[in-house]
């Protein structure tokens, strides 16, 4: 509504930006927030998979007994070194393809075009070919390294109980560095090209036009990239299922597969939700050192 004068009354439009975010917190409201609370109470239960509704209220002792049990312990260490291997190896794969790709040489963009392909290729499908690579008898990856003499070409990986962990990360990394490149690339485009001439004519080197220069354009992107890649590695269930199913010996076990297994195969509802709430705590703590580190970071150059 409008005043005699042609002037917008103050209040006008105040309930505009609510009519944005409303459909987005309902979203969350029904399909994250109460699922998450009809998790945490099920963690508080004794419930089978074939009585959901008979559960009973059990406290603290499924937290308990997860604690207690080796397998859960066990899961916790190898979810912890897949998603540090996984970070670290993507966004190191990730950073080198992105300086190579953004190096100005002919056929660069048919380059950028292929190096998502294995991002967009589907999980079931990326399983079942890294399973028959790494297979004993027929596989690509033994008969290289027969071929060079390795005696570790005749093992079979993936029913290794020390192999089987760096199988399933070289099938994750390979899916996903790409993705790393991609975002670390289109983070290059925004370094200041004057700013690299500049440290050139001075003397720099391509370390020091790259620690100077390119790394704090950049560092933001990565730093996010890296609590993506982090959350997302905690949660990967597909790939690691189809390849190992957690085998063997609980070698590949992380977080997501225990949940599963208690939930599907055990058929404990109850201790499946209490796998999957510590998982989210873990999750939220890391996004919480993410802010916090962030927070320090811009306070710090603010400062200067």
């Amino acid at each position: 509504m409008a005043a005699a004068s042609g002037r917008t009354l103050p209040d006008e439009g105040r309930w505009t930006p609510y009519l944005f975010i409303g459909p987005v917190a309902a979203y969350l409201l029904l399909f994250q927030f109460l699922p998450l609370v009809q998790e945490l109470l099920l963690s508080f239960t004794s419930t089978s998979l074939l009585n959901p509704k008979g559960g009973t209220w059990v406290g603290m002792e499924n937290y308990r007994d997860l604690v207690a049990g080796e397998d859960f312990r066990q899961s916790l260490v190898v979810t912890a070194a897949y998603t540090v291997a996984c970070v670290v190896l993507a966004i190191g794969l990730g950073l080198a393809a992105a300086l190579l790709l953004d190096t100005p040489f002919r056929g660069r963009g048919v380059a950028r075009a292929l190096v998502t392909i294995p991002w967009a290729a589907p999980p079931v499908a990326v399983a079942l070919v890294f399973a028959w690579i790494f297979n004993a008898q027929y596989g690509v990856f033994n008969f290289v390294l027969r071929s060079f003499g390795f005696a570790s070409g005749t093992e079979n990986w993936l029913d290794s109980a020390h192999l089987a962990l760096p199988a399933v990360l070289i099938a994750t990394i390979w899916q996903i560095f790409p993705f790393a490149a991609v975002v670390i690339l289109a983070a290059l485009q925004g370094v200041s090209s004057e700013l690299k001439e500049a440290a050139t004519i001075d003397g720099a080197g391509r370390l020091s036009v790259f620690g100077a220069v390119t790394w704090p354009t950049i560092q933001p992107s990565v730093a996010l990239l890296t609590l993506f890649l982090t959350i997302w590695s905690i949660r990967r269930f597909d790939l690691i299922w189809l390849m190992t199913q957690g085998g063997p010996i609980g070698a590949t076990n992380t977080l997501v597969i225990e949940l599963y297994r208690q939930g599907f195969v055990y058929r404990d509802l109850g201790r499946a939700a209490a796998v999957g709430m510590i998982g989210v705590v873990v999750a939220l703590l890391i996004t919480l050192v993410y802010f916090y580190v962030t927070l320090r970071a811009e306070r710090a150059g603010d400062s200067r």
